[in-house]
């Protein structure tokens, strides 16, 4: 999961206001559901010591709500009187939940949101593509690409043994220069947009063309979808949940991949403490392992774990995202004056999103780390 979209709330210092809650029931009693769940957010944010005008926001918010879109639920981050940041959730985090802390109660998002990756949508006919970008925010128009019309026989009664062959082949060369267009605009396209994925849509044998002119790095990230198309009429619904599929595909098979290069790392005898001169192993696993890697920004990916004790365990950080250490003493050492304690999950999350650091959940049932805290390592020479 990227958590870029976490930056905005660690520009600004705490404390934090934090609230989960279940959107996915609606019910005749919904406007006195909703009046006794304001109700509910503000005596809890009160008895947590949260100030009045952080209350008075997050309860306008919920106030303000609009029924759009249904969602499983609901995430709102306050601080200083502003909502910052109000998010829907994939998974029902189960009623309401609160939270008053010095960072904001990230780490749940990593099971609540759900693991969407971006990607670009391509859609593919004989005379060009519409391209779109799919990622957390929805769906955004990028760009149309045209290879030009192709320019048909028209009612004309010509006589096929002499003029079909031509035809034919004047046509195939249109296509294969709307091919090489629209492959060249994906490249292009690709480079500038932060998608993991490339989903194409149209008749097979567009979308196959198209996808055979890719690099191979890129092709290798291309999918088909059966669904879809320019011309329109097409169900939406079941385009959705073909790119959903692929979407969920595509995350389940690089969570294995990451994993199994946990494990690996794991198994190694490297330099995890850094000291004896060694390449270091390509995984941390535990607190203090996790802690060093990230705050010396050598994770390429944070694994949180659903089952085990290490995301609670007590850390201490200061106001910058790499001032995080297990004990207070240390945080001093990095120049914190005034170290404030916080959920070992929250701090590396913090750290993960200003450092641009993937963040994956372990299931319950998978194997990852003790403990369920661990980094995959970028590789370093001694």
């Amino acid at each position: 999961m990227d958590v870029g979209f976490l930056k905005p709330l660690f520009d600004r210092p705490g404390p934090w206001a934090c609230v989960y809650m279940d959107t996915s029931r609606t019910t005749e009693d919904a406007p006195r559901r909703r009046k006794l769940r304001e109700r509910y957010v503000a005596d809890q944010l009160t008895g947590l010591g949260a100030d009045p005008a952080t209350c008075e926001a997050v309860v306008g918010r919920l106030a303000g709500e609009r029924v759009t879109r249904p969602t499983a639920g609901r995430a709102l981050f306050a601080a200083d009187g502003e909502v910052v940041l109000d998010m829907p959730l994939a998974v029902s985090p189960g009623d309401v939940a609160t939270s008053w802390t010095s960072l904001p109660r990230v780490a749940p998002l990593a099971a609540l949101r759900g693991e969407w990756p971006s990607c670009l949508l391509a859609h593919v006919d004989r005379a060009g593509a519409d391209l779109e970008l799919l990622d957390a925010g929805g769906t955004h128009p990028v760009c149309h690409t045209s290879g030009g019309t192709p320019q048909g026989r028209g009612h004309r009664s010509v006589p096929a043994d002499r003029y079909e062959w031509r035809y034919r082949n004047r046509m195939e060369n249109t296509w294969d220069h709307t091919a090489d267009q629209v492959a060249e605009e994906l490249m292009r396209r690709w480079s500038d947009r932060p998608a993991q994925l490339l989903i194409l849509t149209g008749d097979p044998r567009e979308r196959r063309a198209v996808r055979d002119r890719l690099p191979e790095p890129l092709r290798e990230r291309a999918v088909e979808v059966q669904r879809g198309s320019r011309a329109g009429g097409g169900s939406r619904e079941l385009l959705e949940a073909e790119i959903d599929h692929a979407r969920a595909e595509h995350a389940r098979a690089h969570l294995e991949t990451v994993l199994d290069a946990f494990r690996a790392g794991r198994g190694r005898p490297g330099a995890q403490s850094g000291h004896d001169g060694s390449a270091p192993s390509g995984a941390a696993e535990g607190v203090p392992a996790v802690v060093e890697a990230m705050r010396s920004h050598q994770a390429a990916t944070l694994l949180l774990g659903q089952a085990g004790g290490d995301m609670r365990h007590e850390v201490w950080v200061g106001p910058a995202a790499d001032q995080v250490a297990v004990q207070r003493a240390q945080a001093r050492a990095l120049g914190v004056s005034t170290p404030e304690p916080a959920r070992a999950d929250d701090a590396l999350m913090r750290s993960a999103a200003v450092a641009d650091t993937e963040v994956l959940l372990v299931p319950e049932g998978v194997s990852g780390p003790a403990g369920g805290l661990g980094a995959v390592l970028r590789w370093h020479g001694a």
